[in-house]
């Protein structure tokens, strides 16, 4: 019998050290800044982010940066990451949170984090990290400790047309696009349906390239309605559809219903949208459970 397990693939968790002291690091990181200096906007640590799994029926969560600029800021938060997976290494996974621009300084942040478990690197924020991720001089040597320690990227994405939020950015198709053709055997995770590259998988170029490509659906009430789900899944095939939440921002139970209530998925498409193709990307190895 198949089991299925649910897997949020985009959350985030903060220590309560930068909780309390949360105006020291909205100063300090302009990211965090970017995202945070709303006082209205979510922060949870690690036992909270649990908790919340337990109640919204989530077995396993990809937790991970959220394109810190600070580097002292990153490594700490890198290793608050560590830390939470070796407390709950059978609910969380984790990626390193780094920035391409600086240079061997993100290499050996990478190949550290790495060495210590981490699976991926992400969420990147090219906007506010200052580079340009369709440059292949400047994403080649962490894509290199991408494809030496077996890694997967997550890079935030935006929408090209649309409202304006915080955080949303203009790392759009276009720059996806160069990105993915530069590294076309690196897994990558578009965040947010990638800002719509999956509409243009119409285009037969486009859509031969997607080929080691995800979307995951983060924030997607706030952005699409859910007729998004069969629609992207007849572009780039539901094989490519991540369950992605946003957490804090959104309870995975929020975008669990979202697909849910998607009257035209059949039961198999949710169960790989909502757990099913994140469990083969991770390789995460199901028995016992």
């Amino acid at each position: 019998m198949e089991i299925k397990v649910i897997v949020d693939f985009h959350a985030h968790v903060y220590p309560d050290w930068i909780q309390k002291d949360k105006e020291k690091y909205l100063e300090k990181d302009q990211t965090f800044k970017d995202l945070f200096s709303d006082t209205k906007s979510k922060m949870a640590d690690v036992d909270k982010l649990i908790k919340d799994m337990d109640e919204d029926g989530v077995d396993i969560s990809v937790i991970m940066g959220i394109g810190w600029t600070d580097t002292g800021l990153a490594r700490d938060m890198n290793d608050y990451i560590i830390e939470s997976v070796a407390k709950y290494p059978d609910r969380l996974v984790g990626f390193a949170g780094v920035n391409p621009s600086w240079g061997d300084a993100a290499v050996r942040e990478a190949d550290r984090c790495a060495k210590a478990g981490l699976q991926g690197l992400g969420e990147f924020h090219p906007d506010t990290q200052g580079f340009d991720i369709g440059d292949l001089k400047v994403m080649s040597p962490l894509a290199e400790v991408v494809q030496d320690q077996d890694l997967i990227i997550s890079t935030h994405a935006s929408e090209p047309v649309g409202h304006s939020y915080k955080g949303k950015g203009k790392t759009t198709p276009f720059f996806l696009w160069e990105f993915i053709k530069n590294f076309p055997e690196i897994p990558i995770v578009c965040a947010h349906w990638g800002g719509g590259l999956p509409f243009y998988a119409l285009m037969p170029e486009v859509l031969e390239s997607l080929k080691s490509v995800y979307f995951d659906t983060s924030a997607s009430p706030f952005l699409y309605s859910n007729r998004i789900y069969p629609v992207v899944a007849s572009l780039v095939g539901i094989e490519g559809i991540l369950m992605g939440s946003d957490y804090p921002l959104l309870s995975a139970r929020r975008v669990l219903k979202d697909i849910e209530d998607s009257m035209v998925l059949n039961e198999d498409q949710k169960a790989a949208i909502t757990g099913g193709n994140a469990v083969k990307l991770l390789g995460i190895n199901l028995e016992g459970k």
